[in-house]
């Protein structure tokens, strides 16, 4: 039985828990979705055999005009070793170790520019802005070959195997962008979150699941939930594809339904254990509510869930993110405010007086 029971949430101006907007829901939505018998031991080989070789941190400064904000350029070496790029932005004068965020964007999204998406720093955090690779608006190649054919777009690669799947590869890379930000001086290992909408959602959703010790995990409308129905609920596109893509090899669509299964959110749900803010719009024709709202259900650790029942694929907006900075700062900890930049003149005046 569907069960979505809404309530008011507290005012975003006090209360003992952390202030949220919008309507907050018990959920009880039932998947269809089922696990491989193997999925633990699949991804934990997979996770093994990538960490079992060197993770090539390299961290750059990235010269801006920003004065509050520094801007690094990121490599390290995600699955089968492709070097994978990221940004990671600080505040400027940082000299405690930061709490740390890593992200991923939506379908056919990389890290973008280097001033894109400034809040994360802003507000205090290590900001850990991830490619996706192969996908637009970023700087890192797949060069890993998927065999067989496809509708086109990377939710149809590799879909003959678990093993040629274009997100096991995304998923490790996730894993070890996680591993690169921990293991940088700046930040604090003990407190990451991930955070993202749409594909970036689903990218945490399975970090979340990967990797037991998160502090916290920000969700909206994740992407690659309850596939076995997303195909026939959705019109647009990425979905689509995996119905053109079944439409066109009908006789591989059983064997092409089992591969999903090792990457549904449902299934990596299950097994995450970090604090979760989860929303989601339910007029989102892009990712369904009937697929998200059972990964929501599965969710195995603390969480909170806020709906939007007049919004789409854009959920809650500006007052998503300002949930967003509100749980992060419960469950990371609020960052301490950075030393604000010196001036020339009071640059010359210290050294006048040593």
């Amino acid at each position: 039985m569907t069960r979505v029971n809404t309530r008011p949430l507290p005012s975003p101006h006090g209360g003992a828990e952390c202030p949220l907007r919008g309507e907050e829901a018990d959920v009880d939505v039932p998947s269809t979705q089922t696990e491989p018998g193997d999925f633990d031991e699949f991804w934990a080989e997979t996770l093994a055999d990538t960490r079992a070789a060197p993770l090539d941190v390299v961290v750059r400064p990235h010269p801006t005009r920003l004065t509050t904000i520094d801007v690094h350029d990121v490599t390290f070496r995600g699955f089968g070793g492709t070097p994978i790029r990221a940004w990671l932005r600080v505040p400027h004068g940082a000299e405690q170790p930061l709490a740390g965020i890593v992200q991923f964007f939506g379908y056919g999204n990389g890290r973008g520019h280097a001033l894109r998406d400034l809040r994360w720093a802003a507000a205090g955090y290590a900001h850990l802005a991830v490619d996706v690779r192969g996908q637009g608006h970023g700087e890192t190649d797949d060069d890993h070959p998927d065999g067989g054919p496809s509708a086109g777009g990377s939710v149809t690669r590799g879909l003959r195997s678990p093993h040629e799947y274009f997100y096991r590869r995304v998923y490790t890379d996730a894993v070890r962008a996680v591993d690169a930000l921990r293991s940088i001086d700046l930040v604090d290992a003990s407190r990451i979150g991930v955070v993202g909408a749409s594909q970036g959602g689903g990218i945490a959703l399975a970090i979340a699941g990967l990797v037991p010790d998160l502090a916290a995990a920000i969700i909206q409308a994740p992407f690659l939930c309850e596939l076995d129905r997303a195909a026939q609920l959705s019109t647009a596109e990425p979905y689509a594809l995996l119905t053109q893509h079944f439409a066109d090899r009908p006789w591989e669509a059983a064997t092409a339904l089992d591969t999903l299964r090792y990457f549904d959110g449902v299934n990596h749900a299950k097994r995450a254990t970090a604090p979760a803010l989860l929303s989601a719009g339910l007029r989102d024709e892009i990712t369904p509510p009937a697929t998200v709202l059972p990964a929501f259900t599965a969710y195995a650790g603390d969480k909170r869930t806020v709906l939007w029942a007049y919004s789409g694929h854009e959920a809650g907006r500006e007052l998503d993110e300002e949930n967003a900075l509100e749980f992060a700062a419960r469950h990371l900890g609020r960052p301490s405010a950075a030393a604000p930049p010196r001036s020339e003149a009071q640059t010359r005046s210290e050294a006048q007086t040593r």
